[in-house]
């Protein structure tokens, strides 16, 4: 397995698994309790089968916190929602390669409105889809679930396309962020982070628990030395 002597950990709880009925609170909880992104899951019912919530929740959100806004898209097809959610706060911006016809245009497009531009790679998906994109791929997502529900459990077949983007993003000469999505736990982060993510996006775990700090910090791990 890889190292982690020389990564901090970054941990993006996922809006939705918070309580609707006080997003603001939520989100200025999590933000004091030592989360590092916003991590926010934009559902369709077509491309994925759940409806979560659109650019106005952020642009709602945005001015009550300093959070980066992680945006994953799950809506098909994706191209024209781009601006939109750009427009709304969004910080970061990850889509799926099966839903637009031309990733290579869609990341295009991330990039030339500020953001940076991110991929995310379904439990079936090669990571050869993204052999031919690396100069515009900030964020790699790799789903340890099928997309479209929060609480399901972690699929340890996604270990090894962890490890193996672990090594091709060392190979190159670009600063990449792999993330690890569905079924993080205290419980499964510690393998996820073994084979090489540096970024965990948890709903349940964060939201569910008694006290976002710790839960936060039990998925983080061990502080790294200084």
């Amino acid at each position: 397995m890889p190292s982690t002597t020389a990564r901090r950990i970054t941990i993006a709880p996922s809006l939705l698994a918070a309580d609707f009925a006080r997003l603001r609170d939520e989100v200025a909880a999590i933000e004091a309790a030592g989360a590092d992104w916003l991590h926010l899951d934009i559902m369709d019912g077509h491309f994925v089968p759940n409806l979560s919530f659109g650019p106005l929740v952020l642009a709602a959100l945005r001015r009550h916190t300093k959070l980066p806004f992680d945006v994953h898209l799950m809506i098909a097809p994706v191209d024209p929602y781009i601006a939109a959610f750009a427009e709304a706060g969004a910080d970061h911006i990850s889509l799926h390669p099966e839903a637009g016809a031309h990733l290579h245009r869609s990341l295009q497009l991330i990039r030339s409105l500020g953001k940076r531009a991110g991929v995310v790679l379904n439990p079936a998906t090669s990571l050869d889809t993204i052999a031919w994109v690396r100069d515009l791929v900030d964020i790699v997502l790799v789903m340890s679930v099928n997309p479209g529900f929060g609480g399901q459990r972690f699929l340890s077949s996604q270990l090894a396309k962890i490890a193996a983007l672990r090594q091709w993003i060392d190979g190159g000469d670009k600063p990449i962020a792999l993330a690890a999505d569905g079924g993080i736990t205290p419980a499964t982060a510690p393998h996820a982070i073994a084979a090489g993510a540096d970024t965990l996006i948890a709903g349940t775990a964060v939201f569910g628990a008694a006290d976002y700090a710790a839960a936060i910090a039990a998925l983080r791990g061990p502080a790294m030395p200084s």
